[in-house]
């Protein structure tokens, strides 16, 4: 069974919330999941139970905080335990990312409207708080004045410690120093750089 997701933003075979959340999934190469978040830990799923579980499986890498999933008629299909979420000084957390994409801090705009729309996975090095994902969703934050966020202990990457490195080096120690890019230069910049890091490594 293969499940990919789609990271564009147009797309006719799902709702632009879903697209705008990156919550859309094709499964075996031609049906179409599509998850949406309700709150900081629930979300709908929507298509073909039969790929459910796999499709949340999926979701949850990103996501590990929505941990209940309920159908389209909104019975409970699939629950989780509790992840501890807690509220986080934004100038607290440290990057590992150095650029954000104007594209996707469109579509996250659509649905963040508060501090409880923000929520982040990080780990802790040195005794510093290190945001692992949602950096978009932390610039966005920064940019509308939310002094917290929400956050989540969650594991490291391999490399982790290398984009730490490399994000201090440059001068990447809060959300206010990401830097804004077209979507053009930003997969020329960010996405080349990661591809040519874990190709070293191969």
């Amino acid at each position: 069974m293969s499940i990919i997701r789609i990271n564009t933003y147009d797309d006719q075979r799902f709702s632009q919330e879903a697209l705008n959340q990156h919550g859309c999934y094709i499964a075996d190469g031609d049906v179409p999941i599509e998850i949406i978040i309700i709150s900081q830990s629930e979300a709908l799923i929507k298509g073909d139970k039969a790929y459910f579980d796999e499709v949340i499986e999926e979701f949850r890498f990103n996501a590990e905080h929505i941990t209940k999933f309920y159908n389209e008629s909104g019975k409970l299909i699939k629950q989780f335990k509790d992840v501890g979420l807690f509220k986080l000084d934004i100038d607290k957390i440290q990057p590992i990312q150095f650029f954000v994409d104007r594209d996707k801090l469109e579509a996250v705009k659509s649905f963040v409207r508060s501090q409880e729309n923000v929520i982040i996975p990080v780990a802790k090095c040195d005794n510093i708080y290190v945001s692992l994902d949602g950096h978009t969703r932390l610039y966005l934050a920064y940019s509308l004045g939310f002094k917290h966020v929400y956050a989540y202990i969650s594991k490291d990457f391999d490399g982790f410690d290398y984009f730490f490195d490399e994000a201090r080096q440059r001068n990447i120690y809060t959300a206010k120093d990401l830097i804004l890019l077209d979507h053009e230069e930003y997969v020329d910049k960010w996405d080349k750089f990661c591809d040519e890091y874990y190709m070293s490594r191969e």
